[in-house]
């Protein structure tokens, strides 16, 4: 089947997928889309913003209109990694150790708040995280297919909360920023909260249909020279330099070749998502800032001039030339 009719007979189930998880959010289209791409291709997505913004309703809102595993994980400080991922239980009767497998073993998991936990919990997730596998004991066991996570977080400056390690913010596909509803969505919000009853979601994919998107999603076609557009915004984050951008001061450790994967991947799921069967320079600019965010570690004097990683970004892409 054509690329393109493939695209549009999947186009009504993600049409369907957007007004179900619309009938609990409010505007926040950005924030829609992103966890769409991370469904799709199974990309684990970080979602900041300040509390009461519904980050926590919109992980569960899209976790329901799939017929799949979900867990809820509420990260706390005194978290521990057997609470994560299971423990070995010893059972007096047969003098032997069992496998009691903890919460990670679903699906879909929404780790609600998750730099309130210590460096210990957050290290067991890299395992699962990277290899979609668990370790407990001397025993190693594959997590569900698809295996997803989705996690909230406060902004750091916030009391009671850690940053994450560098090596695990990596393993996210995207880190999306979301700020608060303009005057008509707060109004629309006090509508839905505080007058209307609550609107029940329909489960509407199957976990099956998500493969089958996301080889459709692997099949739009990018372009030679847009790969090397992408290897360029990559390189360019770290020496920049070369590209004559005047931003070396503010750069201690450029993007990861993870960033150069997830960013080719997450630009044809945009065109996917667009209704599209190939890519373009804008998608690859689109979709660039939730990719590299999070990969662009600061230098001190970035920090102290209040230089963002967005704001680099868009350095980058005032001097990379578009193809």
């Amino acid at each position: 089947m054509d690329i393109k009719q493939q695209i549009e007979e999947l186009h009504p189930v993600i049409n369907s997928i957007k007004a179900e998880i619309e009938k609990i959010l409010v505007g926040q289209r950005a924030l829609i889309q992103g966890l769409l791409i991370g469904l799709f291709t199974k990309g684990h997505i970080l979602i900041e913003g300040v509390p009461g913004l519904a980050k926590t309703s919109a992980v569960k809102a899209l976790a329901d209109t799939v017929r799949a595993e979900f867990k809820r994980i509420q990260f706390t400080p005194d978290l521990l990694p057997a609470d994560l991922i299971g423990t070995e239980v010893y059972r007096p009767k047969t003098g032997d150790f069992a496998i009691k497998k903890g919460p990670v073993f679903h699906n879909i998991i929404l780790a609600d708040e998750i730099n309130r936990a210590p460096s210990k919990v957050q290290s067991a997730l890299l395992e699962a995280m990277q290899e979609c596998q668990v370790t407990i004991g001397d025993n190693t066991f594959p997590l569900p297919d698809p295996f997803l996570v989705l996690a909230t977080q406060n902004p750091i400056e916030q009391e009671g909360t850690y940053p994450l390690p560098e090596a695990q913010v990596d393993r996210f596909m995207l880190k999306l920023l979301i700020d608060y509803p303009d005057k008509a969505e707060e109004k629309e919000i006090m509508k839905r909260v505080g007058f209307d009853a609550p609107k029940q979601i329909v489960q509407v994919l199957d976990p099956a249909r998500i493969d089958e998107v996301g080889q459709v999603i692997n099949a739009v076609y990018m372009d030679e020279k847009l790969r090397d557009y992408i290897v360029d915004i990559v390189h360019a984050t770290r020496e920049p330099a070369a590209y004559n951008i005047d931003i070396a001061d503010y750069i201690q450790y450029g993007a990861s070749p993870r960033a150069t994967i997830f960013l080719s991947l997450a630009s044809r799921a945009y065109a996917f998502l667009q209704s599209r069967a190939y890519v373009t320079p804008q998608d690859v600019k689109t979709i660039a800032p939730q990719v590299l965010r999070h990969r662009i570690i600061l230098s001190y004097e970035a920090e102290a001039e209040d230089i963002t990683p967005d704001q680099i970004i868009g350095r980058v892409f005032e001097s990379v030339e578009v193809p």
